[in-house]
């Protein structure tokens, strides 16, 4: 599309919809598993250390898109539950990597079985066959919009 070319109305429309439908389904999809104990940054934090591994508060905070002061007492309460732990950097002794401690790990895999059971119980009950299929559909159309 060049830059004089508007898009479509059903393309207006469709961005429209999926972005409320999503932003709804991601916030119901969360709160299924929210923990008492847990913040939603907190529990987003666990996540994407679970992802990535090792990283600095740093490296998370600019991931995040908070500030770095901001990331530290999320870290810092996270540690203080026994969740994270920092450990120097092999590489650079100055820095501190977070990672994951095992109950961190579990608690992790648990939020995601949550969620995933959550969701394959109200397809499995508001959805007929059909509609299950035309979302594993949909899925893979939106799916190619996140490819470069």
């Amino acid at each position: 599309m060049s830059e004089n070319e508007s898009p479509s109305a059903s393309a207006v429309q469709a961005s429209r919809e999926v972005r409320a439908v999503i932003s709804r389904l991601r916030r119901r999809i969360l709160k299924a598993s929210e923990a008492e104990d847990l913040t939603l940054g907190q529990s987003a934090v666990l996540a994407r250390l679970s992802d990535r591994g090792s990283v600095t508060a740093s490296e998370l905070a600019a991931i995040e898109g908070v500030r770095h002061q901001s990331m530290t007492a999320t870290v810092t309460a996270l540690a203080s539950m026994g969740l994270v732990e920092r450990r120097p950097d092999p590489d650079d002794g100055r820095r501190l990597l977070l990672t994951l401690t095992p109950e961190g790990v579990r608690r992790v895999e648990e939020g995601r079985q949550v969620r995933t059971e959550w969701l394959a119980e109200r397809l499995r009950d508001r959805c007929t066959e059909e509609e299950r299929r035309t979302v594993i559909a949909a899925m893979a159309v939106l799916e190619r919009l996140n490819r470069d």
